[in-house]
């Protein structure tokens, strides 16, 4: 299994931006899909993002379209969100996650064998 490191987190205020970087090591990076979780106090975990194997197919919730982004670097395995437009209900620990199946078919958090230990992400004034 990859194991994962997420960094960059911190807090922010709402309208700014934040870029969370996520390395991988122990695996063969470019065999999986990659994913971006969110975790709120008292909600359920949500996928916020997700990127294909080589990076050219992304995947994102409605409530961050337009405002996030994800992308990847395989020779430095490393994946990347880019948070902007950031609002309080942004606040929750994100963590990133691998999969073995593909992008589109890595929905739910159960489809991820590898994570990272997550990173606190803060939208205050």
């Amino acid at each position: 299994q990859v194991q994962l490191v997420e960094s960059g987190g911190g807090l922010v205020q709402p309208g700014g931006s934040l870029r969370l970087s996520c390395s991988a090591s122990g695996g063969t990076f470019s065999l999986y899909a990659m994913a971006w979780f969110r975790q709120a106090p008292g909600k359920g975990r949500e996928r916020v993002a997700a990127i294909s194997r080589g990076g050219g197919v992304t995947y994102y919730a409605d409530s961050v379209k337009g405002r996030f982004t994800t992308s990847r670097d395989n020779s430095q395995n490393t994946v990347y969100l880019q948070m902007n437009s950031l609002k309080p209900e942004d606040t929750a620990v994100y963590y990133c996650a691998a999969s073995t199946r593909s992008a589109r078919d890595s929905s739910n958090a159960a489809d991820f064998g590898s994570w990272g230990q997550g990173t606190q992400v803060t939208v205050s004034s």
